[in-house]
């Protein structure tokens, strides 16, 4: 889809500019939480319109979080920008990367811009979309400087457990490279699971406040990495972003004071939506998908191929959205989305199932 060298994530730019729809499967991300809703006061902010190094709070208020050291927490504008941060200090031009395939499309357009050669190793939906250790195994040598994964699977929202990630881990350490994962939908796994970064020093983690939580205009995200490689990410984001925007972390640090109250009601409303979805599927003899169980995606295949004209039918006629399987290079499968108000998931349910009639 995107060559080598690419400058531009043209999922992002489809996702960004597609008329909204008033039923949406195809957000990715919970419902947006206003933190009006919460004790804010402008004495709150800190404003006096300095930018702060490293902000000190923010950093030990994530590692306080997941179980990490402060000097191991590099924050970054957004996971996007987390993935990006850890590729450009990771990877080099003609480094050979392995991808999960199915792929998130912007992590994957940055390591080609990067320069990477990129490598696949497959998770297939008869296999619950668990990623193939095998074949990791026996293709990954001592060019591979890095091995990229997302956990949940975004789309398909599988969750990698940690003796495949363990797995992932030494096949890594044997080769000399890094194993970067994705974490922004972890929070979301039934039962909670403890970050990978836990896991070893070729664990290299990116994660922020926008998909689980619906902070996404906090731009809060963040990389776990062993302090020696956390350092020169630091460094390599003095070229990009020097500081973050502080007043973003000062409202990102009493979020993080507040992340119970924030989430209240979110995972019980994805356990709701999820089981929809399931039943859903259930009664739909052109729809083939694994149960939805983690996560806030899922990712079914249509019968009938190429899910364009579905999406076009749903924006057009039915105010409905989902994202048509050709951004991740399997056209006959579709991402759905579960993170809405479960109404609205319902009738959007509702209106797909109609879009799907119609196209018999």
């Amino acid at each position: 889809m995107l060559g080598r060298g690419a400058v531009q994530s043209d999922y992002m730019h489809w996702a960004k500019y597609q008329r909204p729809v008033r039923y949406s499967l195809s957000s990715s991300d919970v419902t947006h939480f206003r933190l009006d809703r919460l004790p804010l006061t402008i004495a709150d902010l800190d404003l006096d319109g300095a930018s702060h190094f490293r902000y000190a709070p923010l950093r030990h208020a994530i590692a306080e979080r997941y179980g990490v050291k402060p000097e191991m927490v590099v924050t970054a504008n957004g996971t996007s920008m987390a993935n990006f941060l850890a590729m450009a200090t990771l990877i080099s031009p003609g480094d050979e990367v392995f991808f999960e395939r199915p792929a998130y499309e912007p992590m994957l357009a940055s390591a080609r811009f990067l320069g990477a050669e990129v490598r696949w190793v497959e998770r297939h939906a008869n296999a619950g979309y668990r990623l193939n250790i095998d074949q990791l195994e026996a293709e990954a040598s001592n060019h591979t400087k890095l091995i990229a994964l997302t956990n949940p699977h975004n789309p398909s929202g599988a969750l990698t457990g940690e003796d495949d990630l363990l797995a992932i881990g030494a096949i890594a350490e044997r080769c000399g490279a890094h194993v970067l994962v994705d974490e922004v939908y972890l929070d979301s796994a039934v039962p909670p699971r403890p970050t990978s970064a836990l896991l070893g020093p070729q664990f290299v983690v990116t994660n922020s406040l926008t998909k689980v939580y619906g902070l996404s205009g906090l731009r809060c995200g963040w990389i776990l990495a062993e302090p020696g490689l956390a350092e020169r990410i630091w460094r390599l984001n003095d070229l990009f972003g020097v500081n973050q925007p502080h007043q973003s972390e000062t409202l990102s640090c009493f979020a993080f004071e507040h992340l119970d109250e924030i989430s209240a009601g979110t995972f019980e409303r994805l356990a709701r939506n999820r089981t929809l979805f399931n039943e859903f599927v259930g009664t739909r003899g052109d729809l083939l998908c694994m149960a939805a169980e983690h996560g806030v995606t899922a990712f079914p295949c249509w019968a009938r191929g190429d899910t364009e004209p579905l999406d076009a039918l749903l924006r057009s006629k039915y105010d409905t959205s989902i994202v048509p399987g050709r951004w991740f290079d399997m056209p006959d499968h579709f991402r759905v989305s579960m993170g809405g108000e479960t109404d609205m998931v319902k009738e959007a349910l509702s209106r797909l199932g109609a879009a799907l009639d119609d196209l018999k």
